[in-house]
């Protein structure tokens, strides 16, 4: 479904060029939830940014279905980590923006359905009429989540979105976005620094190494059947081996990370 070859990513500076990320090589299967993880610094949200048609690589190609993806599109839909809602519109019309941009040849009631479908199936249909600053940062996000899924992307793309929220909200965050993930099985692509929520959500660990000229240090495949629970993902036999060979990577074989010149 997605495939990154051969990936670089170097930015101008003051002291001279960084290369953020190198020869970054990537394949996430038709249905895979995959989690790139790293230091901050290590080009994450690069490589995502990339992958999203936000920002064009220096040397390298990113293939959707065996196409070549240069540039944004609708087949692909990024959740940011604040989550960027137009404050003068309300929850219904953020999301009917999207769907209005993505579909202009549905009708005005297909795009209705299309949002209060979207809106249900993330838990906050009963906000659709109440605008983003009355609403808790968690639930924001939710609407954000249903804005990306409203245009039925290929590709998924989460860049820390759960990371500002408080833990309980993070956890009935995390526990929501599986639940949605298992009726479409649409590909997901999540960049985030937390060990557990990786374990928790992936199929497959990407690890990077520190910045600058980050690489795909290691992948791991996530063994934990599907569908999950959280308190059997803990209890599984191999979750504390798998969570301290992610550590040991992150601590032993990553190198000194250089977040002020490496963007993240």
């Amino acid at each position: 479904m997605l495939e990154i070859a051969g990936l670089t990513k170097t930015f101008a500076t003051t002291a001279g060029p960084i290369v953020a990320v190198q020869d970054v090589n990537v394949r996430v299967d038709a249905g895979e939830f995959a989690c790139i993880l790293g230091h901050s610094g290590c080009g994450k949200s690069t490589v995502l940014s990339i992958i999203a048609g936000l920002l064009r690589a220096t040397h390298g190609r990113v293939f959707i279905d065996g196409a070549e993806a240069d540039g944004p599109g609708v087949d692909r839909a990024v959740v940011f980590q604040a989550p960027c809602l137009l404050p003068w519109l309300t929850v219904r019309e953020n999301v009917a923006l999207a769907v209005t941009q993505a579909s202009p040849e549905l009708t005005r009631a297909e795009r209705r359905a299309q949002v209060d479908r979207c809106l249900e199936l993330v838990g906050v249909a009963d906000a659709a009429g109440q605008l983003p600053r009355e609403l808790s940062l968690g639930t924001q996000q939710c609407v954000s989540l249903a804005r990306a899924l409203s245009v039925d992307p290929r590709l998924l793309l989460l860049d820390e979105p759960f990371s500002m929220l408080d833990s309980l909200t993070r956890f009935e965050l995390q526990d929501m976005l599986l639940q949605v993930w298992e009726q479409n099985r649409t590909v997901v692509v999540m960049v985030t620094h937390d060990v557990d929520e990786a374990l928790y959500l992936a199929d497959r660990l990407i690890l990077m190494t520190d910045g600058p000229s980050a690489r795909v240090g290691e992948t791991l495949p996530v063994p934990f059947p599907r569908p999950r629970e959280r308190m059997a993902v803990l209890e599984h036999p191999q979750y504390y081996a798998l969570h301290r060979r992610v550590i040991d990577f992150l601590e032993n074989h990553a190198r000194q990370s250089t977040p002020a010149m490496c963007p993240a």
